[in-house]
């Protein structure tokens, strides 16, 4: 899930090299994936970490500062190597081939993603929400707008609403990595394994390329 365009810095929380720091990171992290959910008390980081709670203070003033610096932590790769991809000598529709697969890729280390977002954006400060507009939100957008109008200029792409570009992949993945655990109450579906996610890497492309692409540049692709 690295800005098509460069982002404040200042907005965005630095992680820690501290070992008790990350350890704390760790500990949540860990904790949001096992209970498929952001709810972790400080006790339970606490227990899980081997860390004080009051270290949380310390190190991160809060716990919604432990939880800005996860999310800054997670999305740090994902966000710093999207002007390099949107700066590489390929076309457009295999830059948006290796975004989108790049996203799902986060969302499988990261399967809480999306559900941070949301509790940082909606339910918490308006400084924690300004900051991940600013460190992940905005720089995301701006690529996808720009990769999304280099494929129309390039005439490989229809053109296409940048929100709802966004809005069909991050949601698409949000729902496979933390609804599937719905889904396997009612039909049966398994785990979200390596195979597939590289299933539903190819899935994704196949239906948004599918609506995208110039009729040609689809016969192209079908051939390929």
């Amino acid at each position: 899930m690295a800005p098509g365009v460069t982002t404040d810095a200042s907005a965005r929380p630095q992680p820690s090299r501290n070992a008790t720091a990350e350890k704390l990171l760790d500990a949540v992290s860990d904790l949001m994936i096992e209970r498929n959910s952001t709810d972790v008390s400080l006790s339970d980081l606490a227990q899980r970490s081997g860390v004080n709670a009051a270290l949380v203070k310390y190190h991160y003033g809060n716990k919604e500062g432990l939880l800005l610096a996860l999310l800054a932590r997670d999305a740090e790769v994902q966000v710093s190597h999207l002007e390099y991809l949107l700066q590489q000598p390929i076309s457009p529709t295999e830059k948006l081939k290796l975004h989108i697969a790049g996203i799902i890729n986060a969302y499988y280390r990261f399967p809480y993603m999306n559900r941070l977002l949301h509790l940082l954006l909606h339910d918490s400060t308006e400084k924690a929400a300004q900051s991940v507009s600013h460190f992940f939100v905005k720089p995301l957008l701006d690529f996808q707008r720009r990769l999304l109008d280099e494929g129309v200029a390039a005439g490989e792409f229809k053109p296409v609403d940048p929100v709802f570009f966004y809005t069909h992949l991050i949601g698409a993945c949000d729902h496979l990595f933390h609804g599937r655990h719905a889904m396997s109450r009612a039909a049966g579906v398994g785990e979200v394994t390596d195979e597939v996610r590289r299933q539903y890497i190819d899935h994704m492309i196949d239906a948004l390329l599918g609506g995208m692409l110039q009729p040609e540049r689809r016969r192209a692709a079908a051939r390929n």
